[in-house]
This record gives C-alpha cells, sequence and structure tokens, in this order.
C-alpha cells in the first residue's frame, strides 16, 4: 500500500512540474516579471477553435524545451477567445482580453505571440510558424528590449 502510495505521489508531484503556468492579468504579469527580471509572453489565441493557435499549443507552447524555457526565462499571459460554450470566459475576463486586443492586437491576427519587457512595452512580434520548439525559442530569444 505504501509503494502505491508513493507512486501515486511522485505521478501527481511530476504532472506539476511539468505545468505551465499561465496569467490572464497583464498587470499581474508586470509585477512577476519585474520580481523575477523576466520578460513577458502574451499570446493571443483562439484555443478551441483556430487551427493554427492549435498547433502553436500542440506543437511549440506545450512542449517540454519550450515549458522549461519559459518557466525560467518569461511570465506567460494568455488572451483567449474559445468560442465552445464549455470554455467560455468570464465577461470580464472577455472585456479585459478585448482590451488586450485593442492595445497589442488590433489587427486581431490569431495566433499572436508579442514579447514585452517587464513593463509591458512590445520588443518583438510573431505568430505560428512551422519550426521545432528550440528554433521557437531561439526566434523569441532574439527579441531584445
Amino acid at each position: 500500500m505504501k509503494k502505491i502510495l508513493l507512486l501515486l505521489v511522485f505521478i501527481f508531484s511530476f504532472s506539476f512540474m511539468n505545468a505551465q503556468k499561465w496569467l490572464t492579468d497583464l498587470e499581474e504579469a508586470k509585477k512577476v516579471a519585474t520580481q523575477e527580471n523576466k520578460k513577458i509572453v502574451m499570446v493571443f489565441m483562439g484555443s478551441d477553435w483556430c487551427p493554427p493557435c492549435k498547433r502553436l499549443n500542440s506543437n511549440i507552447l506545450s512542449s517540454k524545451e519550450f515549458k522549461a524555457h519559459a518557466d525560467r526565462n518569461y511570465v506567460m499571459v494568455k488572451v483567449d477567445f474559445p468560442k465552445k460554450e464549455v470554455n467560455q470566459l468570464s465577461e470580464n475576463q472577455v472585456d479585459y482580453n478585448q482590451i488586450l486586443t485593442k492595445k497589442y492586437n488590433p489587427s486581431r491576427k490569431l495566433p499572436r505571440v508579442i514579447v514585452m519587457n517587464n513593463e509591458a512595452e512590445v520588443i518583438g512580434v510573431a505568430g505560428y510558424k512551422r519550426m521545432k520548439p528550440m528554433q521557437y525559442i531561439k526566434l523569441l530569444s532574439s527579441f531584445q528590449g
């Protein structure tokens, strides 16, 4: 019984170690980025309906390489626009995401990946590109500011 319990604790702990932390509030992200001396990466997506957004998430953002790099270097902010009822956001979050869109993604391109300094000043913009996670990491790392 103890072996099973230890195994379950190990599996549970490991799954949380691989979980990527996403924020949905840019002001909170700025505070964390300043405290931890990190850049902010804001990702605009339609997580449950946009094919390039799904590919960006599954091929790059969810990869163990990107998660490890992001955990060390970025504060991740998700600005999502899901369509399926089961994934709907609160009205306040929808309104907030619209405000962020007007300021940072007025063309409404999805997916849109914006790299910012800790004061939310844009230093680089990317979208989905067919590349390996390490290549995408190099692309985002090339944005200086």
